[in-house]
């Protein structure tokens, strides 16, 4: 066990915590920490390790945001880099749990949320068996990271066919079609180019997307130039079989051979507790109907992090996730204050 690092159980609701946050991510972890300095006791519960979505992350990435818009819990992140990289990440983080004396548990996946008289019981599965939680309080801060936008395509589900990318070395000298244009597709692209993979690229638009990261823009447009990646722009995918995608370009049928296919297509959030629990959702955008303290029309069930963002993954991020734990904590606060009168 890590130093720092607390894991218990309370079986059978025979105790009841403050706050129960699900999710060990960046805003999870802030929301904890905010939780403590008002004197609550949140428990920490993740289904994988502790910041599970970075841990999956590609071996080389480097964050987007600098160091100390990353900083959680008044605890600098210090970096050799212009920008952190997933490893630097992932100690920084482990830092954070240990100095805060965060109460978690890792490998035990919350399966149900219901509600009780004086809150919410949470019932999860771990590799003993199964955990009962009960609380006044749960904050949901699950990311977005399991839940890759499908293509909804023949043979989308075959096994050579990935919405993650961790590590380019096993596709050297492969042919590989990279489906997507925004940044996780452009990274894993060049990743792929630079261990020698022969890639395409296939993007349904006729240009890159303005968020594309500065100091990336220039490379692959380079390479595309270059022809040391190919690009096909405008171009939709109909179908991919083990030896090819099958796409529309420009109106053109045509095929592209592959050996592996990354569909880095983006995630969405999985608001399926909130859906049970009877929270409101905009079905337009897929935005839960939120308090200005990130509180739900469920009382006393919280969002933190870019589960609060509905379809559009793009408007919440750790840099300004983090800040929702601060909003949660001081609501609960004020709200146990209001009860005691």
């Amino acid at each position: 066990m890590n130093e720092g690092v607390f894991f218990f159980c309370i079986v059978g609701g025979d105790s009841m915590f403050d706050v129960i946050v699900v999710g060990a991510g960046p805003c999870g972890l802030s929301a904890a920490i905010e939780l403590k300095k008002v004197g609550l006791n949140p428990l920490i519960i993740e289904k994988g390790c502790l910041v599970n979505s970075i841990y999956h992350y590609p071996l080389s990435m480097t964050f987007f945001s600098s160091a100390d818009n990353l900083e959680i819990g008044g605890i600098p992140f210090t970096t050799v880099n212009e920008k952190p990289t997933r490893h630097e990440a992932l100690a920084y983080f482990r830092t954070v749990v240990k100095k805060h004396h965060l109460e978690l548990h890792t490998y035990e996946k919350v399966v149900e949320i219901e509600r009780i008289e004086n809150g919410f019981r949470v019932i999860t599965s771990k590799r003993d068996g199964r955990g009962i939680y009960e609380a006044e309080n749960v904050v949901l801060a699950t990311g977005y990271y399991d839940n890759p936008h499908m293509l909804n395509i023949p043979g989308e589900d075959l096994p050579h066919v990935k919405h993650y990318f961790h590590d380019a070395h096993p596709y050297a000298r492969e042919r590989v079609v990279v489906i997507g244009g925004r940044n996780s597709a452009i990274d894993v692209a060049l990743d792929l180019h630079q261990v020698g993979a022969h890639v395409h690229m296939v993007y349904r638009k006729s240009a890159f997307h303005d968020s594309v990261k500065a100091w990336v823009r220039p490379l692959i447009e380079a390479a595309i130039e270059k022809e040391r990646i190919h690009m096909h722009w405008e171009t939709e995918v109909r179908e991919i079989t083990p030896e090819a995608v099958v796409v529309e370009e420009k109106g053109v049928r045509k095929e592209i051979k592959a050996d592996a296919v990354f569909a880095m297509t983006g995630y969405r959030p999985n608001l399926t507790f909130v859906e049970r629990l009877g929270g409101q959702i905009d079905q337009e955008t897929g935005v839960p109907v939120l308090s200005d303290d990130m509180e739900t029309t469920v009382p006393g069930l919280y969002l933190a992090g870019v589960i609060a963002t509905g379809h559009d993954a793009t408007k919440v991020f750790i840099e300004n996730g983090r800040y929702h734990g601060r909003s949660i904590a001081r609501h609960i606060r004020d709200k146990r204050k209001v009860a005691r009168i």
